[in-house]
């Protein structure tokens, strides 16, 4: 399964650790992690998942593949800023949120209006909203999207 880590491109050492944790998660079960491919949570995410034997895809904002943090083992160079929003989450069969800013939060409105499942860690809290499943660790992170999502997808 291809799951999206979407987060904030600067963040705590503790966010950097959750992200990394998920992407680790990731990479052990098999799964593919798709991101925007800089870095914060992205790099984090990417960190963890090849340091698991896991496949890592980036879709960059800018237009230069050497843009994309060390991790990133499939560079997709849009040259549409963060109108490439959409693109990351759509290439996902889930979404996990990990932590986040601005960028983050049109993310987890694409996932939602594209009906994606979505797991939230320590990320936006949006009253009114329903569809984020707000966890606790990374773990129960993958496990959501793992059951909404399905494992063999």
């Amino acid at each position: 399964m291809r799951v999206s880590v979407i987060g904030g491109s600067t963040v705590t050492d503790e966010a950097y650790g959750r992200a990394e944790r998920v992407g680790r998660l990731l990479g052990e079960r098999g799964h593919e992690v798709v991101c925007g491919g800089r870095g914060g949570v992205m790099e984090a995410v990417c960190a963890g998942a090849r340091a698991a034997g896991g496949h890592t895809v980036g879709i960059l904002p800018g237009s230069r593949p050497a843009g994309a943090n060390e991790y990133v083992e499939t560079v997709i160079a849009t040259g549409m800023g963060n109108a490439r929003n959409p693109l990351v989450v759509l290439n996902g069969d889930a979404v996990i949120a990990v932590d986040g800013g601005p960028g983050t939060l049109s993310e987890l409105g694409h996932a939602l209006d594209s009906g994606k499942p979505v797991a939230g860690l320590a990320t936006h809290r949006i009253d009114g909203v329903d569809g984020i499943e707000h966890v606790d660790s990374p773990s129960e992170a993958v496990a959501y999207v793992e059951t909404e999502a399905g494992a063999d997808t």
